[in-house]
C-alpha cells in the first residue's frame, strides 16, 4: 500500500467523492473458470487485487472503505473452497500488517469470529488491536459477516444493556452495530454483474447509491473505480427530500 499520488487530471472529472465505500467483490470463480483455472485461483487472485483497489481509493480522499469478504451464507460452499479461501485471507491479513502500520490505516472486522478458525481468530484480533488507534483511513473486512444476523446482535445488545423501549432509536441501534461510529456508505460497487445486496449492510445502506459492473473482482482496477466514481458524481442524493432547484 505505497503512498503514491494519482493524477491530478482524473480527479479533474469528479464532481464529489464518496466518504465510504464498500465494495462485493464478486466473481473469482467465474474469473478462474474463464481461464480453465480452479476456483482457488480466482480467490488468489481476487485477494491480490485488493491491495490495488485500496491504493486507489485511498489516493481519491476516500475515508473508509469496506470489504465483503466472506458471508455467513459463504459457509455453504464446498468444504475445501471454504478451507482454502479462509486460509488466504489468513495469509493476507498477516501479511498487510506492516503496511497498515505504516500507512496509518486502522483495520476493523464485521462480523462474528464464531466458527472462523483459532488461528485465523488470534490473527483478526492482533491486527484490529495493532492499528486501533491509527487515523489516517479506515479499512473494514467483513469476514463471516451477514446483515441480518448484524442486526439480530445489535438488538440482543441492547436488550442486554437494559434500554427501554422509548430509548431505542435508529441512531441508538447504529450505536450496536458492526460500523458503530463510521458514516454510512456512500456508493456500494458491486462487481460480476449482480443486481442484489446479498445480506450486505443492510441497515446502512438506506441511501446508499449503487454501482453495478460486469467485471469479475480480480479485474477491477483503478479504471474501474475510476468510471464508478464518475456515475456517482453524476447522482442526485436526495435522501428522500427534493433536488435543492425544485424546492
Amino acid at each position: 500500500m505505497s503512498d503514491s499520488g494519482r493524477g491530478s487530471g482524473q480527479h479533474d472529472e469528479l464532481k464529489v467523492i464518496p466518504q465510504h465505500i464498500a465494495i462485493i467483490m464478486d466473481g473469482n470463480g467465474r474469473w478462474a473458470r474463464q481461464r480453465g483455472l480452479p476456483r482457488l485461483a480466482g480467490h488468489r487472485a481476487g485477494t491480490e487485487n485488493v491491495r490495488r483497489v485500496a491504493e486507489a481509493c485511498r489516493d481519491y480522499g476516500v475515508k473508509v472503505l469496506t470489504l465483503y469478504a466472506f458471508s455467513t451464507e459463504n459457509w455453504a460452499r464446498p468444504r475445501r473452497e471454504v478451507r482454502g479461501l479462509l486460509t488466504l485471507l489468513s495469509e493476507v491479513i498477516e501479511r498487510e500488517l506492516q503496511t497498515l502500520k505504516e500507512n496509518n490505516v486502522q483495520l476493523r472486522h464485521l462480523g462474528s469470529l464464531d466458527d472462523l478458525p483459532s488461528d485465523l481468530c488470534s490473527k483478526i484480533r492482533h491486527v484490529v488491536e495493532e492499528t486501533k488507534d491509527n487515523d489516517r483511513w479506515v479499512i473494514n473486512v467483513a469476514l463471516n459477516y451477514g446483515g441480518r444476523s448484524e442486526i439480530v446482535e445489535a438488538v440482543r445488545r441492547i436488550v442486554e444493556a437494559g434500554l427501554s423501549p422509548e430509548q431505542v432509536t435508529e441512531e441508538t441501534l447504529s450505536r450496536y452495530l458492526y460500523t458503530s461510529g463510521l458514516p454510512d456508505p456512500d456508493l456500494i460497487i458491486r462487481t460480476a454483474g449482480e443486481m442484489r445486496l446479498s445480506n450486505f449492510l443492510i441497515w446502512q445502506s438506506a441511501y446508499a447509491e449503487y454501482y453495478s459492473t460486469a467485471t469479475y473482482w480480480p479485474d477491477f482496477g483503478p479504471e474501474e473505480l475510476h468510471q464508478a466514481l464518475v456515475a456517482y458524481g453524476q447522482r442526485t442524493r436526495k435522501f428522500g427530500g427534493l433536488p435543492t432547484a425544485v424546492q
